[in-house]
């Protein structure tokens, strides 16, 4: 009888030890996150959208991850763009990510939206410049190249909308132009640089329209409440 019971208390034993299982698995805390997907979406996708393709710059194109260097991407997303929505995420810089994980999100970009067999032997425009364009050229380009969707005088067409208008431009920084001119903007059907009506466009050429397109960010009352924008600040 106690040979029984001590054989019945040795299984209920066991069968309580398995039913409690082992220690419960703890939630890795946010500076130990190291997966891409994890990391974007709750940081980036708020405004780049779930797949790299929102309202803000459009981070899953082939186009832009060939063009942009990753030191810059990467600085982009330490120190953010001051102006701009886009804020730091570096710790360095007042933000929560670390610099590992901030990594892992520039190699997961460009793993995941770039594709560098495309531009095999192409020779990509520039990113940024510090040459000046020339106003007066540009506005030769634009007729050329930008104007069959844009209107003459830029302010929009049946095709696409303006882009002299007031409030875009003051909000746009010159990098942000020309990143647009070089990269295009593929969702709504603006071709990049190297499928510009006519031909594909140059580097001066894009300075130059560039130029162009910052020479009508003037009305004073709008440009005295944004602040100023200056240089390459936009990715």
């Amino acid at each position: 009888m106690t040979s029984k019971l001590l054989a019945i208390g040795g299984v209920l034993g066991l069968v309580i030890l398995t039913g409690c299982g082992g220690p419960e698995e703890q939630a890795p805390l946010p500076d130990e996150i190291a997966d891409f997907d994890q990391l974007y979406q709750a940081n980036c996708s708020g405004c780049h959208g779930q797949d790299g393709r929102g309202q803000g710059p459009q981070l899953n194109d082939p186009v832009y991850q060939a063009l942009i260097p990753k030191e810059m991407l990467q600085k982009v997303i330490v120190s953010g763009r001051p102006g701009t929505p886009m804020p730091a995420f570096g710790k360095s810089a007042g933000g929560s990510l670390t610099d590992q994980q901030i990594q892992i999100l520039v190699d997961g970009m460009q793993k995941n939206w770039g594709k560098p067999g495309e531009f095999a032997g192409v020779s990509l425009p520039p990113y940024s410049t510090t040459e000046a364009g020339d106003v007066s050229r540009g506005a030769i380009v634009f007729q050329s190249h930008c104007s069959p969707c844009h209107g003459r005088d830029g302010r929009g067409a049946a095709v696409a909308g303006s882009v002299v208008d007031p409030s875009y431009l003051a909000l746009a920084t010159d990098q942000l132009l020309r990143t647009t001119v070089i990269t295009g903007r593929r969702l709504f059907g603006m071709p990049d640089w190297q499928h510009s009506p006519g031909k594909p466009l140059q580097p001066q050429e894009i300075t130059d329209v560039v130029a162009w397109l910052i020479s009508h960010r003037t009305p004073p009352a709008l440009s005295a409440s944004v602040p100023e924008q200056k240089g390459a600040t936009q990715p």
